[in-house]
């Protein structure tokens, strides 16, 4: 059975590797994940990917990062590999390449509210982000319904998933990192889901891919989940969520230096908390952070709109946030900028690094 690289391995690998930044990816005209990877209407949405991700490459990035959807694999398996396999290659047309990430705990609790997953068309709430009035990101103490890992005659199925993904994958440079699992104990889940990250990294740990494999701790200093915990400790990679502050981000950088590992950020721009391109991409590139800010192309998602929590804290009496600013996305419908200075700035620390590494490979 591969062990967790070790600290030498992995400074190594990133150090070979060229600053990696990029997105959080869907296509503008999908708005979830199911809708992206099904059968249904897939060659638009490869198009539109197609499209997208031609305009992030001319931005600078060269990385995205994806969530699969186990339903689709479950249901339409074939198809589904066959949709992701083409995905990659338009990805590396582009000279992009693909994070992919499994399991996610960013989920609703299953109450009265609760809309089951289901393949064909998918319902889009107008004005919410995610496209979904049962939002995951709001204040309840109640805890979040993952059918993927819950239901036990899914969760053998789910590691299937990974291992025969992973396994086909293994050694191919268009993936550049395993993200195994996506905000482990969100959604006031916790201890839940402490043995599904043991399982998952010993499923992929025992591929043993070329690639690295992380999971991220996304609560302020002080606050991790023991989901989270155990998450930071069998990464190869450092990976955290941070959408705070340019100085919460020091904070954050700072303390988990200590693991004597490379560190990414999988997720970040939030302007209504001050948590801007022109603040945290010089301070991405600076320190030589991988980063992959949330959205893309504004889209049927509408991670433009605030998260629910935003409206909820304003309700409770928090005036100092302005809503008169996108919550992420860089991209408007006509993929013109949200505002042209950060992608002028976004371009320019980009074109810098891409400098500084070709001269770094020409040296003897």
């Amino acid at each position: 059975m591969a062990t967790q690289w070790t600290k030498e391995r992995i400074r190594e690998w990133y150090h070979e590797m060229p600053w990696l930044r990029g997105c959080n990816y869907l296509p503008a005209d999908c708005c979830n994940r199911i809708a992206f990877w099904q059968e249904l209407d897939w060659e638009q949405h490869l198009a539109t990917a197609d499209r997208e991700l031609e305009l992030a490459a001319a931005t600078g990035f060269n990385s995205v990062r994806v969530l699969l959807e186990f339903i689709v694999w479950d249901e339409q398996h074939d198809g589904f590999l066959l949709r992701f396999e083409q995905f990659l290659a338009v990805a590396a047309k582009h000279g992009i390449s693909v994070m992919v990430c499994f399991a996610n705990d960013c989920t609703v609790p299953k109450d009265e509210n609760y809309r089951p997953q289901q393949l064909g068309p998918q319902p889009c709430d107008w004005g919410y982000h995610g496209g979904r009035r049962n939002s995951p990101h709001s204040t309840t103490d109640q805890i979040g319904y993952y059918p993927a890992l819950d239901e036990p005659e899914n969760a053998g199925r789910f590691y299937a998933m990974v291992e025969e993904i992973v396994t086909k994958y293994a050694a191919d440079p268009r993936i550049v990192i395993w993200d195994l699992y996506n905000e482990a104990g969100a959604a006031n889940r916790g201890d839940v889901s402490v043995p599904h990250v043991k399982r998952i990294f010993d499923v992929a740990r025992s591929v043993d891919p070329v690639q690295p494999l992380t999971s991220c701790v996304w609560r302020g200093l002080g606050h991790f989940s023991a989901a989270e915990k155990t998450a930071l400790e069998l990464s190869d990679l450092v990976s955290y969520h941070n959408y705070s502050s340019y100085a919460d981000n020091v904070v954050m950088i700072d303390f988990l230096r200590r693991y004597g590992r490379p560190i990414i950020n999988t997720e970040w721009l939030h302007r209504q908390q001050r948590n801007t391109v022109q603040e945290m991409f010089p301070l991405f590139f600076l320190e030589k952070i991988g980063c992959w800010n949330w959205g893309f192309v504004a889209g049927l998602s509408q991670t433009y709109e605030p998260w629910e929590y935003m409206y909820q804290r304003y309700s409770a009496g928090e005036r100092d946030i302005d809503f008169t600013k996108w919550q992420h996305d860089l991209f408007r419908p006509s993929l013109r900028p949200y505002d042209p200075r950060e992608i002028e700035l976004i371009e320019r620390f980009c074109l810098l690094a891409d400098t500084r590494h070709g001269q770094k490979k020409q040296q003897p």
